[in-house]
């Protein structure tokens, strides 16, 4: 089993290297699809939703993948490829003033007007209602995740580290979002 799993990550490492934004936006892609799956399973569905599953995967594949990519790079451009701790708290910041409530934003409007197939002025409200609580709740949990990104993981690696990380944040979100449609419809 050890070798099989030896064999993947060579196999993925050099894939990062080739073809670096198609292989991050796959991955990304693939967990948003699995924590949808998840996020499904959780909040009690009988039935797997394959359309919604392939649309999370889409927005996954299609702008986490790639937004993540570019961000990344950019980051370390800006800083040099520093790994100092005041330049990881400067990235830790910049991420979370800029990245963290665009990426929410994004989201947001991605579920109610593509996910759920929601009104414009009902997800405006939505968005005006709930966008501070939920930005205020990943604040709790995303610059932790920043940190040991910056810290420890190679500029290479982020998207997906930061990925699993946004699968178990995208669990929570789907959870919380959909509660809210429910409750609203």
């Amino acid at each position: 089993m050890g070798g099989l799993v030896n064999d993947a990550g060579r196999k993925y490492l050099l894939a990062l290297r080739d073809h670096p934004l198609r292989t991050k936006a796959i991955t990304a892609g693939c967990i948003a699809g699995c924590s949808q799956t998840i996020a499904q399973k959780i909040g009690g569905a009988k039935r797997l939703d394959y359309r919604r599953i392939a649309l999370v995967f889409l927005y996954g594949f299609a702008y986490a993948g790639p937004f993540g990519h570019f961000f990344h790079k950019l980051m370390d451009r800006i800083f040099k490829r520093k790994q100092d701790g005041a330049t990881i708290a400067k990235k830790v910041v910049l991420e979370q003033v800029f990245s963290g409530p665009w990426n929410n934003l994004i989201y947001m409007l991605y579920f109610g007007l593509i996910l759920e197939g929601r009104p414009w002025s009902f997800v405006k409200n939505k968005v005006k209602r709930d966008f501070v609580n939920v930005q205020l709740n990943s604040w709790k949990v995303w610059p932790i995740v920043s940190l040991l990104n910056y810290r420890y993981v190679p500029l290479e690696l982020r998207v997906l580290f930061h990925g699993l990380a946004a699968a178990c944040w995208g669990v929570f979100l789907n959870l919380k979002v959909r509660t809210l449609a429910v409750k609203a419809a």
